[in-house]
């Protein structure tokens, strides 16, 4: 165990510029003499490779002395000097008393402990004789190259000690370590989430968590990057924050932030993976990633190339109340979606010196997906003196092409007080996308009768995004027990979207139809700074936080002139945590925030989604943002060695709530004067949620992990005001378990399952038109505030087969939705309308996966790393030695 940890203490004093270090005990006067002589000794030397007889840089070496410590009444080994060696090998330690024995201790990482007896070797005959000269040439000292052995072992052991949990729990946030997760592998984020606690994702791939939609955010920004565009096998952790502070966007009313942290290695050397894999629908995938640092260069790449193919059951029941006539409404279809998807990723750290680091990376996205589908229509309307049947099919093929470029330039500066830093960061994001369905329709009679000619329409369109953020922060640790925060962020976003519709004449030739054509664009501002002041005060600590944020948006109707636009000037959002440290391994926080939640550009976008002609959907430009408060009282509790136990008592208040709503209107085709239903979205009264939740990490046996979650919640929505909703609340609970097993001979088995009640629809889902979405119909997009989801649940097993010299080759199984429960069943009610949808997707898919890790691991490669702190922790060594 103490090479593992001297192994991590050696990483760290790695990071130090070799130049730069120069360390050494106390002075006591420069001719000053104390009980053991003068302190004019000089110890110089250089350390080697034995096999090779390179030099070994960046290796700690020591001075001892074993002197009497009169607070302890015992004899001790104290650090007088220590200095890195530079990168010819090379060390020197001056100001040494010459009248004493010591060791000299050199540690260096790969490399044995090095030991030995040194004392200053004085020609008393000299002094004698006055020969003063001489005497001096004795107290400095060549101590010759000194050879270190390289000690595989503590190499091998280098892998154990980067072993993190699945996942860690802390007051503040929960820690998901990606890696330790074999679900996930070869899989996109999406799959990563479904097995992270407190988060909850459905078929169609919306997240939410406690019941809300979270931020996404990327490696601590955030990103148009849809969870469905990463690749897992990129991903080194997510970090699940439930009540951010004020250091972080106050968007998301207050759903929390899922920040998704990719993977980037600073290891001295080379190393990297390559996988490739192939799942039951014969769709093969492979992607890989590299990483090389050496001196002030640090290079991180990574790929990945995909197919897919989404099979989905889908079915719709509707009655509708009015004109004294009842109208029912059934729909089956099963679309097909397949496609590709491309993940590219470069980077580069350059480390200018020791605290000064300037990052540049770069992604690209692309992907294609080509979709199929037959809806099934049968129809009847009961009227008092007949009843009308009718029956139909409805045919959709549709192209959705999309690109996403993202760039990003980071600097670091770390000064030399422990902790204090400032960063600063601009990212850039571009996407695009272009999709083209192609309708025909047919309707018959109860005698299978056509009642008229096959219609024949097209819609096409597309939309670009473009999002730029510059951010600055600066971190100050003004003592050991407190620190200030401080930061300014800029967040712009523009999007442009337009949609066509045809319809075919009898040649076969599609006909614009302008009535139908809609152009749109949207522009977005944030301006933001923040301050947070903490304490330590003994058991006790706090952290008080005051964000300002400046928001304002604007929309164009391009196609009819129509404008709109909103702002929220110096909008203020506080935070505080209160912390109390009940013993050494238990904790009781309280913390509130108040946080916005600003439209998103699905939400807003007014044009209509016809690919169901029966159900449109469309966006809603007048929508306001929506502010809530959030509360939480949490309990930490870690019992035993890796067995944790967190619980928190929740609520959120909301006002002025983005709800979905279902509506009868006019239909917008001008060639039917028909009335037919929409689903849009609307600004409720209010809501409130409260709950608790509990989540617990255990290790059951030195073979069996397990991490369990559950929350119980009651949601109310108050939307009495919206035209044909009501108010609306639900009780429910959600449960979801992990199970980790290692077995003998390299195998390992995880068992995850999730449970969800009865429970209202998440609000704030905003829709996913991303890549890989539902299908083309999802039987009619459920209103928040008429309705509600039905219980769901579902299990996953995975088994992996670590094998080769040290483990370098895995081959893992997975299987999802074991028993095909992963449905997504709903239920809308009003005066007028009662409504049932039901979905499957993808269910008892197989995927198999190799991966190989590979790399070199050379101690002399070790060059100085931009990490905080490192030449504390040096003057912490010797400090402790005095």
């Amino acid at each position: 165990m103490r090479h593992y940890i001297l192994a991590f203490a050696y990483l760290l004093i790695a990071a130090i510029p070799i130049e730069s270090i120069y360390a050494q005990a106390p002075s006591t006067g420069g001719n000053r003499r104390t009980g053991q002589g003068m302190d004019a000794g000089h110890f110089y030397g250089k350390v080697v490779d034995a096999a090779t007889a390179k030099p070994v840089e960046a290796a700690t070496v020591q001075i001892v002395q074993n002197k009497w410590d009169s607070a302890a009444q015992k004899r001790k080994d104290k650090v007088l000097a220590f200095k890195l060696s530079d990168k010819r090998g090379e060390f020197s330690l001056e100001n040494l008393p010459v009248m004493a024995s010591f060791k000299l201790k050199i540690t260096a990482i790969g490399y044995k402990p090095y030991e030995s007896k040194v004392a200053f070797e004085l020609d008393m005959a000299a002094l004698k004789n006055g020969d003063y000269s001489s005497l001096m040439n004795g107290v400095d000292k060549d101590l010759g190259n000194i050879k270190l052995e390289v000690d595989a072992q503590q190499l091998q052991n280098l892998t154990v000690t980067a072993n993190k949990p699945l996942i860690q729990l802390n007051l503040d946030k929960k820690v998901y370590n990606v890696e330790k997760d074999i679900s996930a592998t070869g899989g996109t984020a999406l799959d990563v989430m479904k097995n992270i606690p407190s988060v909850n994702v459905d078929i169609d791939g919306n997240v939410t968590m406690r019941n809300a939609s979270p931020q996404i955010f990327v490696d601590g920004r955030p990103s148009t990057l849809t969870l469905d565009q990463i690749p897992a096998d990129q991903i080194a952790t997510v970090e699940i924050m439930t009540n951010p502070s004020a250091k972080y966007d106050a968007g998301g009313g207050g759903a929390g932030i899922l920040n998704v942290v990719l993977k980037k290695n600073r290891k001295a050397g080379y190393n990297g993976s390559l996988r490739v894999g192939i799942d039951s629908r014969g769709r093969p995938g492979g992607g890989g990633d590299i990483n090389f640092k050496q001196q002030k260069l640090n290079i991180f790449a990574s790929g990945m190339l995909n197919t897919r193919k989404n099979l989905n059951t889908v079915s719709s029941m509707r009655t509708a109340y009015g004109n004294n006539e009842v109208a029912n409404l059934y729909q089956s279809n099963n679309p097909v979606n397949k496609g590709i998807f491309g993940f590219g990723r470069l980077g580069v750290d350059f480390f200018i010196d020791n605290r000064n680091t300037i990052t540049v990376s770069g992604n690209i996205v692309r992907g294609r997906a080509r979709s199929a589908d037959q809806i099934r229509i049968a129809r009847d309307t009961v009227k008092p003196s007949v009843t009308i049947k009718e029956s139909g099919t409805r045919n959709i093929k549709a192209v959705n092409d999309f690109r996403n470029y993202g760039a990003s330039l980071g600097f670091k500066h770390n000064f030399a007080k422990t902790g204090k830093e400032f960063t600063a960061d601009f990212n850039y994001n571009y996407s695009n996308n272009f999709n083209t369905s192609d309708y025909n329709s047919q309707y018959y009679d109860e005698n299978n009768i056509p009642l008229s000619s096959l219609v024949y329409e097209r819609s096409s369109g597309g939309g670009t995004s473009n999002f730029y953020t510059i951010q600055a922060d600066f971190v100050n640790p003004m003592a050991k027990s407190n620190k200030i925060e401080a930061g300014v962020r800029a967040a712009l976003r523009h999007y442009t979207s337009n949609n066509d519709n045809f319809i075919a004449d009898a040649s076969g030739n599609y006909i614009y139809i302008p009535s139908l054509n809609v152009k749109y664009s949207f522009d977005d501002m944030v301006y933001a700074a923040y301050f947070t002041y903490s304490q330590q005060l003994k058991s006790f600590s706090y952290q008080l936080g005051l964000r300002f944020e400046n928001s304002a948006y604007k929309g164009e109707l391009i196609s009819s002139s129509g404008k709109f636009s909103n702002s929220f000037p110096a909008s203020v959002f506080p935070s505080v945590y209160l912390t109390k440290k009940i013993s050494s391994k238990a904790d009781l926080q309280l913390n509130y925030s108040r946080k916005i939640n600003r439209p998103n550009f699905f939400q807003l976008i007014p044009f209509i989604d016809f690919s169901d002609s029966l159900n449109l959907n469309m966006g809603n430009p007048n929508l306001i943002p929506e502010f809530t408060n959030l509360l939480e009282l949490s309990y930490q509790n870690q019992f035993k060695a890796a067995n944790t136990f967190l619980a928190t008592l929740y609520g959120r208040y909301t006002d002025n709530l983005i709800t979905r709503y279902q509506y009868k209107g006019k239909n917008p085709d001008p060639a039917k004067a028909d009335s037919v239903w929409f689903t849009s979205y609307a600004n409720a009264s209010s809501s409130y949620t409260y709950g608790l939740e509990l989540t617990g990490k255990n290790k059951l046996t030195k073979w069996w992990d397990l991490t369990t979650n559950l929350n119980f919640y009651n949601s109310v929505i108050k939307a009495g005001q919206l035209p044909g909703a009501g108010d609306n609340s639900q009780f429910s609970w959600f449960a979801k378990i992990n199970n980790n097993i290692k077995f003998p001979k390299n195998f390992s088995l995880q068992v995850s399952g999730d449970y969800q009640a009865k429970t209202l629809v998440p609000v704030n889902t905003g829709g996913n038109r991303g890549f890989g979405g539902g299908g083309i119909n999802s039987g009619g997009a459920l209103p928040t505030s008429q309705g509600y989801i039905k219980p769901i649940y579902s299990m996953d097993i995975s088994i992996k087969k670590d094998f080769l010299k040290n483990n370098a080759a895995s081959l893992t199984l997975q299987f999802s939705d074991v028993f095909r429960t992963r449905t997504y069943e709903t239920h809308s009610e009003t005066a007028t309308l009662v409504q049932d949808n039901f979905r499957r997707r993808d269910p008892q898919v197989l995927r198999l996966t190799f991966n190989w890790r590979f790399g070199k691991f050379d101690a002399n490669l070790f060059r100085r790393k931009n990490m905080k702190g490192d030449m504390e922790n040096l003057q912490n060594v010797q400090q402790q030695g005095q």
